[in-house]
């Protein structure tokens, strides 16, 4: 099933869960900014889950999000013949979802942090064009979004202790 897709459609990300999975629930077929419409997603899945489930639990949700994407990714970017299509915005999400987690609470910290991971995952600072050429498959996928939502939350920590 490995070719070259350039566009996926809806047929494509319902033709298999993982697709469905690494395309965020079809946010990937956005003809532009798909990367930003997966962050976007995971405003909606924090909102629902964090309080919910806690915290601790919380984050153990993340970890097999993050693992479900790698999965995912790793089967969709074989069936698109692309490695890390730019449909594929699974990985946004799940950095996203773990921003928000460990983040001040509130609108303003919450704007913030998604200015400044989408800054991060378009521009990829050393290390994380590297980690993004080095490490392949789903996890490569996905880790390179780990590392712009770390930078991310040292940012917000520097701000917290400008703004406190």
């Amino acid at each position: 099933m490995s070719r070259i897709v350039s566009r996926p459609d809806a047929r494509f990300v319902f033709a298999h869960p993982a697709h469905f999975l690494a395309l965020g629930f079809g946010a990937g077929l956005l003809p532009h900014a798909p990367g930003t419409a997966g962050t976007l997603l995971a405003l909606p899945i924090w909102y629902l889950g964090a309080d919910a489930l806690g915290p601790a639990a919380f984050l153990m949700l993340i970890a097999l999000l993050f693992a479900g994407g790698v999965w995912a990714c790793e089967i969709t970017g074989r069936h698109l013949g692309v490695p890390d299509h730019g449909a594929m915005c699974w990985d946004e999400t799940v950095a996203f979802l773990l921003v928000l987690a460990l983040a001040p609470r509130g609108p303003a910290w919450q704007a913030a942090a998604f200015v400044v991971f989408r800054v991060f995952d378009v521009l990829k600072p050393p290390p994380i064009r590297t980690l993004e050429r080095r490490l392949r498959g789903g996890f490569g996928v996905m880790l390179d979004d780990l590392a712009a939502a770390g930078y991310t939350l040292l940012v917000l920590a520097a701000a917290t202790g400008f703004v406190a």
